[in-house]
C-alpha cells in the first residue's frame, strides 16, 4: 500500500515527537512543544529535578533544571551537517530571547539551572534497500511514520551557551 505524501512540516513535527518521546523515557517532563514568543520558537522545553547538595546542609535535595531543545530534522547528505550548521550564532541567539521571554512569562521558573540542547535526527524514506542499510552511528531512539524511518543519531547536551 502506498503511504501519503509527507511533507516537511510533518517530518519536522515527527522528529520532534521522537526526542519529546526519548526525553520522556529518561526522566524528563514536557512542559511545552513548539514554544513561540514574537520571532522566536523553542521546539521543547523540559523540566527534570537533579539530586544535587544543597549549601546549607548535607542531604540532597531536588534541584530543578530546564532545557530549551532545538531539533533538527534531516534527510542524510544534506546541505547543512545534518542539521549543526543551522545553529549558528543568530539561530542561538533567537533561542536565548525566545527562552527569556519564557522565563519571564513564568517567573516560578526563573531561578532554575537552564540548558540549550540540540538534537540531530536523521529522516530516511524506507524502501527495500534502506532494510539492508546498517547505520555507522548508533541510534540513541528511532520511530517509524508514514513510511519514513526517524532515528535520533545525536543528543547534545548544552550545546551553546546563552548569548
Amino acid at each position: 500500500m502506498a503511504h501519503p505524501p509527507y511533507n516537511y512540516h510533518d517530518i519536522g513535527t515527527a522528529g520532534e515527537n521522537l526526542v519529546a518521546q526519548w526525553l520522556e523515557s529518561q526522566g524528563w517532563r514536557i512542559l511545552h512543544r513548539r514554544w513561540r514568543y514574537r520571532q522566536g520558537e523553542i521546539d521543547i522545553i523540559a523540566q527534570k529535578d537533579e539530586l544535587g547538595t544543597n549549601n546549607f546542609s548535607e542531604c540532597s535535595s531536588p534541584s530543578p533544571i530546564l532545557i530549551f531543545v532545538e531539533v533538527k530534522t534531516r534527510s542524510p547528505g544534506n546541505w547543512d551537517a545534518g542539521g549543526r550548521s543551522a545553529i549558528a550564532l543568530k539561530k542561538q541567539t533567537t533561542i536565548c530571547r525566545t527562552a527569556q521571554m519564557f522565563l519571564a512569562h513564568y517567573p516560578d521558573k526563573a531561578d532554575y539551572s537552564c540548558r540549550f540542547d540540540v538534537a540531530i535526527i536523521c529522516c530516511q524514506q524506507k524502501s527495500k534497500e534502506l532494510a539492508a542499510v546498517t547505520f555507522t552511528q548508533q541510534a540513541i531512539a528511532s520511530s517509524s511514520v508514514a513510511g519514513h524511518l526517524l532515528i535520533l543519531q545525536e543528543y547534545i547536551p548544552a550545546a551553546f551557551d546563552a548569548v
